[in-house]
């Protein structure tokens, strides 16, 4: 019972695959509350910059539409009257529309959802049952949202109240005003009052984000048997595995595979890279890279060398620093000379039954000749 348990429940997190299938099927992290924060917030940052511009834009629009001349009655066309006067306010306007459409891209990119996926288009059917309808609206879900709109209503509408009150002396006062200054004053109130208010909106966002990460996680949580099942689909059939090894061996001429075969040691990264070692006293006057790949055909290496008995140590920045520095038939870089001259005494006393894997030596390689898996250094 317990085994079966700890198959089924989805206590493990979702693989990176589990993640990329269900983003090319829709399934998408999103919220609603940080798109609309955006939005709001940059239609009316927009307009705390722009609103003079546009008011006397409006101003002029207003004033070329009361104005009545004599073309009007000799040659008037209403559909060149009209386009005239929405001339004047196209660009201001443009501009609010540019910005909330930058905002509403913006929101979906700071999630890492942005993209075109044809999957979320695909009809599905649980989408077109009345009943999955239902459980949706009156679920657990459903609940969700009603109470999110409850409390965003809720703040906003408090945030409302309370900037209005706050200014309701100044509000009193705009009738004593002239008409130019009150529209200003109304205006600024106004800009400032959506402000807040669209603060508001990103203090629901900030806590909507987080909520949602957490229920796409939980959505998409998987059991321990699905994550052997996927490990063990990504790895492939053993039949599809013989078929990597021999195209691996292909890579290796006849003289490298005698090289790997008769090496004294490989040194691995342990698998982006691996050099083969030989040194043979009397013969060699210091170690020698009888052969080194990367990829595909660092793995021919190791499984050659698995198949002729070749001792085999996990040592990365050795290997990488031997890789970068040597070539096949060379022999290994003087800085190198105390690491690798370590790494060979420890095999020969394995070799000889004086010592263990338990006692692998720790080395260290030369600053100098330190790199990554680019070939850089850091």
């Amino acid at each position: 019972m317990a085994g079966g348990n700890e198959g089924g429940e989805k206590t493990e997190k979702p693989t990176q695959k589990k993640l990329d299938d269900a983003a090319k099927k829709g399934d998408i992290l999103q919220s609603r509350e940080l798109g609309t924060a955006m939005v709001v917030m940059a239609g009316i940052g927009w307009l705390a910059v722009t609103g003079p511009s546009l008011i006397d834009s409006l101003s002029d629009m207003l004033v070329e539409a009361l104005r009545f001349r004599r073309e009007d009655i000799t040659d008037f066309s209403p559909a060149q009257r009209g386009l005239d006067l929405l001339t004047g306010i196209a660009l201001p306007v443009a501009g609010v529309m540019l910005a909330t459409f930058l905002a509403a891209i913006a929101a979906p990119a700071l999630l890492g959802s942005l993209g075109f996926r044809p999957g979320a288009f695909a009809p599905k059917a649980s989408k077109m049952n009345p009943a999955s309808g239902l459980k949706r609206m009156f679920g657990a879900q459903g609940l969700i949202e009603l109470m999110k709109s409850i409390a965003k209503i809720g703040l906003l509408g408090a945030i409302g109240i309370w900037m209005v009150w706050d200014r309701l002396t100044e509000i009193t006062g705009l009738g004593k005003m002239g008409i130019g200054p009150a529209i200003a004053d109304l205006g600024n109130m106004f800009i400032l009052t959506c402000l807040v208010m669209a603060g508001g909106l990103f203090l629901i966002a900030g806590i909507d984000v987080p909520a949602q990460i957490m229920q796409r996680a939980k959505r998409l949580g998987m059991s321990k048997q699905d994550v052997k099942d996927e490990h063990k689909e990504s790895e492939g059939s053993p039949e599809l595995k013989g078929q990597i090894r021999r195209r691996q061996f292909e890579v290796l001429n006849g003289s490298t595979r005698q090289a790997v075969a008769e090496a004294s040691v490989i040194i691995t990264n342990p698998t982006h890279f691996a050099v083969a070692l030989r040194y043979k006293p009397g013969v060699d006057a210091a170690p020698v890279v009888v052969a080194r790949g990367n990829d595909a055909i660092a793995a021919a290496i190791r499984e050659l060398a698995e198949q002729n008995g070749v001792t085999i140590l996990q040592y990365p920045d050795l290997a990488r620093a031997i890789y970068f520095t040597s070539r096949a038939g060379q022999v290994v870089n003087e800085g190198l000379y105390m690491a690798v001259a370590t790494v060979l005494a420890f095999v020969f006393r394995v070799e000889n039954r004086m010592a263990s894997e338990m006692d692998r030596p720790l080395i260290t390689v030369p600053d100098d000749l330190r790199f990554d898996a680019d070939g850089r250094k850091p």
